[in-house]
């Protein structure tokens, strides 16, 4: 689905949204699904307005968790942050769900087994019709892992079920997005 680029300039990991919040919910779901529904309905616009469409961390969290993306299983209870060009997003992760089919004999991947909290930060951003993103750390139940080890899981377990997934990400925006600018718990996106 197209939306996966914009989910990566959020964080770098596809991730879903508790449904234990707020009851306001509902009408976040909605408020995003309409921004969204807008941002595609411009691109086909010739040309699109470039009027900029901004979506907070809580509008988009409440869109993935209320079924806008089909999302892997054994990620949930997930919150997201920003701030300028930085996205934190938190997380409940059942790595034997996430990993299913996948074994290695390597301990040093047995740190990704079970189920953790599981906090990352990414630097995001868009220009020029292109996306980038570049995890800087991750913790597992408070404990820092070593980049090695983020860049081997992530070869290993996620790139042959997800390929555009990766560290460090530069990727075409869709929908005719310009530019993607992270701030203080919203992205604010520009069409051309």
């Amino acid at each position: 689905m197209k939306w996966l680029s914009i989910m990566l300039v959020l964080v770098a990991s596809v991730l879903v949204w508790t449904e234990s919040r707020t009851a306001n919910q509902g009408a976040a779901f909605r408020s995003a699904q309409q921004k969204l529904d807008y941002i595609e309905t411009n691109a086909d616009r010739q040309p699109p307005a470039h009027k900029a469409t901004a979506i907070t961390t809580e509008e988009f969290a409440a869109w993935l968790n209320g079924g806008g993306v089909a999302l892997p299983p054994g990620v949930s209870d997930v919150q997201f942050s920003s701030v300028p060009a930085v996205v934190t997003a938190k997380a409940r992760v059942d790595f034997d769900k996430l990993t299913a089919g996948v074994k290695s004999a390597n301990p040093l991947l047995s740190i990704f087994s079970g189920v953790h909290d599981v906090e990352m930060t990414a630097q995001a951003s868009g220009a020029q019709g292109l996306g980038s993103v570049r995890v800087e750390s991750m913790t597992i139940d408070g404990v820092r892992v070593p980049r090695i080890a983020m860049q081997y899981a992530v070869d290993k377990y996620l790139k042959p079920k997800y390929p555009n997934v990766g560290l460090d990400s530069k990727f075409k925006l869709p929908a005719r997005i310009d530019v993607a600018v992270v701030g203080n718990n919203v992205v604010t996106l520009t069409q051309k």
